[in-house]
Order: structure tokens, then C-alpha cells, then sequence
């Protein structure tokens, strides 16, 4: 298929044919959502702990004696029933990752990509480069692109000047073509492409 390319300044500077293997998809949520799923579980830090009977800070004499008192026969302050004793069955510090195939992953990026080109919110620009890395002019170039929110994807390197200006826009995010992830694209309104972010996804998803 056909797509326009353009410029920051929004000046037309010709076309590009995009592979309908990449782009061209029907998209699927539920595809999408189970790569989602795997990004966010992988990045769950899995840092959450409490303290069990044993680790809690407690003498361990017997607390009463066992018979005659007419409550619970219990040997330790340490039990969970307890005030500030241990906890019974708590979080402990574990991996939340699960796996998912690679060419499911791959998939699952072909369809964020077809999702974004289906409704729209694709935009094909000639390069992300800036002279200098100053956010007043990348700002202009949004405005007159008419974006609030879009994840940038370049070619093998991010051009380091569009980097600096574009890290103090809010809602403006910048990835090389071996950054480029089904949830970074979800999350934001549209997604910029260069034309040598187009020719390395291609030829990583072909």
C-alpha cells in the first residue's frame, strides 16, 4: 500500500509503499492484548514483601500456660492472629514474567503497527533530525503537525538533537527501530515513523 511522507514542517516530500505483511493487518485486540499483558508482567518489579512467623521480632517463650486459662492454647506471640505478629501466606519477592513465543511477539507487533495505520494516527516523515536540540522548535513542528502525543520511531539510532528537544515535551516519546514495542505504541495517540524506521521494522518483522 501507498503512504504519504512528509516533513516536520508538514511540506510533502513524496511516498512510500508499506509491506501489507506489516501493515496491512486486520487488527485484533485480543492478539494485542496478550502482548500487553506479557510486557507489563515482565517489567513487574516484584519487590513486595512481608514478614513471616519466623522473621518477625518476638520473644519465644510461651506466652501462657497451656491448660486451664479457657482461651486458644497458643505457644507464641509470633502467630499470625496477632497484633504485629507474622503474616500468614503474604507476598514474597518473585519474578510475575510468563513466556510468550517469538513469533507471537512479532505478531503481536505487526498488528500495533496495522492498528495504528487502519485508524489513521500513522504518520511516515521524511527524518527526525533538528539542527539543534532545542524543544522550542520541536514544539512548532508538533503544533503545525497538529500532535499532542506520539511516540517518534527512527531508524538503527535516535538523531541526537531531536532526543534532547523532544525528552522536555510532555506526551512525546522517542525510540530506535529495535525499541519499538506494542505497548509504547498503544499508549500514545499516534505513531511517527521515519522512512528508516519503516525499511528496519520491515525488515526485522518480514
Amino acid at each position: 500500500m501507498k503512504a504519504d511522507v512528509i516533513k516536520l514542517d508538514s511540506a510533502k516530500a513524496g511516498s512510500i509503499d508499506l509491506s501489507d505483511d506489516v501493515f496491512g493487518l486486520e487488527p485484533r485486540a485480543d492478539i494485542l492484548q496478550r502482548v500487553v499483558r506479557w510486557q507489563l508482567a515482565k517489567a513487574q518489579a516484584g519487590t513486595h514483601k512481608v514478614k513471616t512467623k519466623s522473621e518477625v521480632s518476638y520473644s519465644t517463650k510461651k506466652i501462657y500456660r497451656q491448660k486451664g486459662t479457657g482461651g486458644a492454647r497458643h505457644g507464641s506471640r509470633k502467630a499470625p492472629i496477632f497484633r504485629k505478629g507474622g503474616v500468614y501466606k503474604g507476598p514474597t519477592p518473585r519474578s510475575h514474567a510468563h513466556d510468550l513465543t517469538k513469533k507471537f511477539r512479532a505478531l503481536g507487533l505487526k498488528h500495533a503497527l496495522s492498528a495504528k495505520q487502519a485508524s489513521g494516527d500513522l504518520i511516515i516523515v521524511d527524518a527526525a533530525e533538528l539542527k539543534e536540540g532545542k524543544t522550542k522548535a520541536l514544539a512548532a513542528a508538533m503544533k503545525s503537525l497538529g500532535i499532542k502525543k506520539a511516540l517518534f520511531i527512527d531508524g538503527a539510532e535516535v538523531n541526537e538533537n531531536f532526543a534532547l528537544a523532544a525528552r522536555n515535551i510532555d506526551g512525546i516519546d522517542v525510540l530506535p527501530s529495535m525499541g519499538a514495542n506494542v505497548y509504547d505504541i498503544l499508549r500514545r495517540e499516534k505513531l511517527v515513523l521515519t522512512k528508516a524506521a519503516v525499511e528496519a521494522l520491515e525488515a526485522r518483522l518480514s
